[in-house]
């Protein structure tokens, strides 16, 4: 894949994704040290290793992109969702089968695991979805991949005047990763699309398995904070 654009205010700001990334990132390292120790830091070390390229290629704003940097970005956000997941299983785990000496720091755990999963999965949309963020913003709507979600603001042309303002019909607007991280959160509350649907069979895929988890993880936190009280 060649560079794709020279740089313009479209662009989106490397900022939002890297925060997002490295909050997931120490709050996946700070868990418990039962919490398979040699994999965390290797997935860290991993994450903050792949991290260094893509911020040289791109320190400011999404201007370029390549084949490898695609690569590395997708890889960075798969490698810290199925690294979390594997965190899930084990905090499921320590909430079914450990004493109430232990509740609190694995309740703890679990909201660390369940903040890392919001983001880890946000930065995953952010990076599959039509392209990615530099194809997003640098491509004529007829070039983009089709979409593997539909937006609000993808069908709000047709509304009453001051809704369809904001219609990316109007506007040219496409999402950013301050979207994906508020649809990741709402499914991971709602256990279900919001105001944001998956279009693709990928896409249901990984909503599914985050609503899955979220759900899990919600019930049995709730159950041990009640075991707990009592």
């Amino acid at each position: 894949m060649a560079d794709t654009g020279t740089p313009d205010a479209r662009a989106e700001h490397r900022w939002p994704a890297a925060i997002g990334l490295l909050v997931a990132l120490g709050l996946y390292a700070a868990l418990p040290s039962s919490f398979l120790p040699w994999l965390r830091y290797t997935v860290v070390g991993v994450g903050l290793t792949m991290l260094i390229p893509l911020v040289h290629l791109n320190p400011h704003r999404f201007h370029r992109e390549t084949r490898w940097s695609k690569n590395v970005a997708t890889g960075q956000a798969l490698l810290l969702v199925a690294a979390n997941e594997v965190a899930l299983v084990q905090v499921v785990i320590r909430l079914t089968t450990s004493g109430n000496s232990d509740g609190p720091v694995i309740l703890l755990a679990a909201l660390q695991i369940w903040v890392t999963n919001i983001i880890a999965f946000a930065l995953a949309f952010w990076e599959m979805d039509r392209g990615g963020p530099v194809t997003r913003r640098h491509a004529e709507r007829q070039d983009m991949p089709p979409a593997d979600f539909r937006f609000p603001q993808d069908e709000d042309h047709d509304a009453i005047e001051e809704v369809a303002a904001r219609s990316s019909e109007r506007t040219g607007w496409v999402p950013s990763f301050i979207d994906y991280a508020y649809f990741s959160l709402s499914n991971s509350m709602a256990f279900s699309p919001t105001d944001t649907m998956p279009l693709s069979t990928p896409a249901k895929a990984m909503m599914g398995v985050e609503a899955a988890g979220a759900f899990v993880l919600l019930a049995l936190v709730i159950s041990r904070a009640v075991s707990l009280l009592n």
